[in-house]
């Protein structure tokens, strides 16, 4: 499948916007499935009736440290998922699991829209090449918890 990456202005303008939640447990596949942990956020605060569905790439500050996060907003097609999750892939994150920490997400840019896929290795594929996309668009950003802050706090925020 062609797909292209980065040129959706109309979902840009609509951007950024911040948002925070508890780290939830997940359906387990990011790691086991796709090679691909994430940190699935908790969505019962967060507005998501006019988001568009999608792939993004932004910031996240996680037990203050910053990271550069892709990530999906939807439902997940290849995987038939019922209810829109948010699930954010913290790029260069080695860490140990951090469920039930407060993750706080800055959304910075529209990457492409969500996509079912014909077979898993094509969906792995275009996680790897969101992410290479998502470090792309942000590798030169300041990653200092007040830069962070500092474009946070000047956001809308979708959480209710």
């Amino acid at each position: 499948k062609l797909m292209e990456r980065g040129v959706y202005e109309e979902e840009d303008n609509k951007l950024p916007v911040s948002l925070y939640g508890i780290v939830v447990k997940g359906f387990g596949r990011g790691s086991k499935d796709l090679g691909c942990p994430t940190a699935n956020v908790c969505i019962d605060n967060i507005d998501l009736s006019s988001f568009t569905v999608g792939v993004y790439y932004g910031l996240v500050k996680l037990k203050n440290e910053i990271y550069i996060t892709a990530m999906s907003v939807g439902l997940n097609p290849y995987f038939n998922n019922k209810e829109k999750t948010i699930e954010c892939h913290l790029i260069d994150y080695e860490g140990e699991d951090f469920y039930e920490e407060t993750i706080y997400v800055l959304i910075i840019g529209y990457t492409r829209p969500e996509l079912n896929f014909d077979s898993l290795e094509s969906l792995i594929q275009a996680i790897k090449d969101d992410i290479n996309f998502s470090n792309d668009k942000l590798k030169n950003e300041e990653l200092t918890v007040l830069n962070f802050d500092t474009k946070y706090d000047n956001t809308t925020s979708i959480v209710k």
